[in-house]
């Protein structure tokens, strides 16, 4: 079931009567509902991996409490690292084991060894990155002894499969999400509005930017070859807007639907294209992932409290890390290497947290430093972004070098795709409007709001119904 689907459409109107004019006695109903409607959501994806869900449930409730009840530290470490292990073991399974078993399969094969790889017939479970890592940090916290153990296993349910965040973040950590869980939530209006604002807002970027450009930017990776160096700039600055624009996009939607039953979710973006250096863009983009690799590996490993060498080998290995969570490609493993050779300047330099100050534009020089460092950040990103819209790296490798051996900027793209023009303008526009509110969580509120709205959903509307794109690329994460 997807957020830009008439089936949500349906569902969420129906969850969101019952949760206020059926179940809103008491807070056991309201979350029993919740949980109700999230396995529901989740098993309209394939219901028989709803075991797996249930099952991760289950053994981080069970762990998380005989860590706590353990009486030597032994113990502790034993249901720590079942935890652990099992959670991890079945992440690696689903999502990384063809991989790795194809990749050592291509490796003898290289040194004169036959082999070929015996492979799992499994698709891999929506969400199954996010909900573990849900678990992880909760079992995590509880054996460092940052909160206590959940005794309530619906509260804690709740925490794990709620349906907005379940398949694709934010990654909430339980010190936030579950204290909001253990009370019974009154209806506020305006939290309300500004949850249906946001919803709008996030299909806006999904429907209109996202869908919109992912048509364009296919048609260019896909036909790379035959491309010139223009075309190919533009199909990087395309899939940098598709992606954002389809993940952000999702985002706004699931803390949207959150506000809608009186819960507050981590903020995962903050117009990261604004970002004057790398740094900056990992402090704005996908927030709850960078924020839990900081937490839960950059620090344990040693942080920026070591020498130089631990520095770099901690910021190397969360990076890498962090593009291996994406998916079994060496692709996203290049892409995390990428980011990592980016941030190591700033870190060498001691500046990686020169830039946490709102942006200030002023008619003086200083502020033409900011702009120009803002587009040499998203120039640099969206190199990287090559590597991650790729199909592997050679092509990404020969994406970029045709885009340098070419050296025909000719609008050879824009002439022949219909409505090229249009789009152009149309991301300048999304632009323009991003920077005007970039101090704002959703564009959509303050003055005229009325009419914001309705000409977001006319335009929702107008591109939804000729879009052919309606998965969100996380999904596949």
């Amino acid at each position: 079931m997807f957020f830009n689907s008439l089936a949500f459409a349906i569902f969420l109107p129906i969850v969101f009567f019952l949760y206020w004019f059926v179940f809103n006695k008491t807070k056991s109903t309201q979350n029993a509902l919740l949980i109700v409607a999230s396995y529901y959501f989740y098993s309209c994806w394939d219901w028989r991996f709803l075991f797996l869900l249930v099952f991760s449930t289950f053994l981080d409730y069970y762990t998380g409490i005989q860590i706590e009840k353990g009486k030597s530290e032994n113990s502790r470490k034993f249901w720590f690292w079942l935890s652990i292990i099992v959670n991890l073991g079945f992440l690696c399974v689903f999502k990384y084991y063809n991989f790795f078993a194809t990749s050592f399969s291509d490796l003898l094969n290289g040194i004169g060894f036959k082999a070929s790889p015996i492979l799992l017939k499994v698709i891999l479970p929506v969400g199954i990155s996010f909900y573990t890592f849900h678990g992880l940090s909760y079992v995590i916290d509880i054996y460092y002894k940052r909160i206590k153990a959940e005794y309530n296993f619906v509260d804690y349910s709740l925490f794990v499969s709620y349906f907005p965040l379940l398949v694709a973040g934010p990654i909430e950590r339980a010190t936030h999400l579950l204290p909001q869980v253990k009370i019974k939530r009154e209806f506020d209006f305006q939290t309300a509005k500004e949850g249906v604002y946001q919803i709008i807002w996030g299909l806006v970027k999904k429907v209109i930017i996202a869908d919109t450009c992912a048509t364009y930017a296919n048609a260019i990776f896909d036909n790379y070859t035959g491309m010139n160096s223009f075309s190919l700039i533009l199909g990087a600055i395309y899939f940098a807007f598709q992606i954002y624009g389809d993940f952000s996009g999702y985002s706004d939607i699931a803390l949207g639907v959150s506000k809608l039953f009186g819960l507050d979710l981590l903020r995962n973006f903050n117009y990261p294209y604004f970002s004057r250096d790398i740094a900056e863009f990992w402090r704005r983009w996908h927030i709850s992932l960078s924020s839990w690799f900081r937490d839960y590996l950059y620090i344990p490993l040693g942080g920026s409290k070591g020498g130089l060498w631990m520095k770099i080998r901690n910021t190397f290995i969360i990076f890498l890390v962090s593009g291996f969570w994406h998916g079994a490609n060496w692709t996203y493993v290049i892409w995390g290497f990428i980011n990592a050779v980016y941030f190591l300047p700033l870190l060498l330099s001691n500046s990686n947290r020169n830039n946490i100050d709102a942006i200030q534009l002023k008619f003086d020089f200083d502020s033409v430093k900011v702009m120009f460092s803002i587009l040499y950040t998203f120039s640099l990103t969206c190199i990287a972004w090559i590597f991650f819209r790729a199909k592997t790296i050679t092509d990404a490798v020969l994406y970029i070098k045709r885009i340098f051996s070419s050296r025909d900027f000719s609008f050879q793209f824009l002439e022949n795709e219909r409505y090229s023009y249009e789009l152009i303008g149309m991301i300048g526009l999304f632009v323009l409007i991003e920077w005007n509110n970039r101090n704002k969580v959703e564009p959509l509120s303050g003055k005229r709001s009325l009419l914001k709205v309705a000409l977001a959903i006319a335009a929702i509307m107008a591109f939804g119904t000729f879009s052919d794109y309606k998965e969100f690329i996380y999904f596949q994460f």
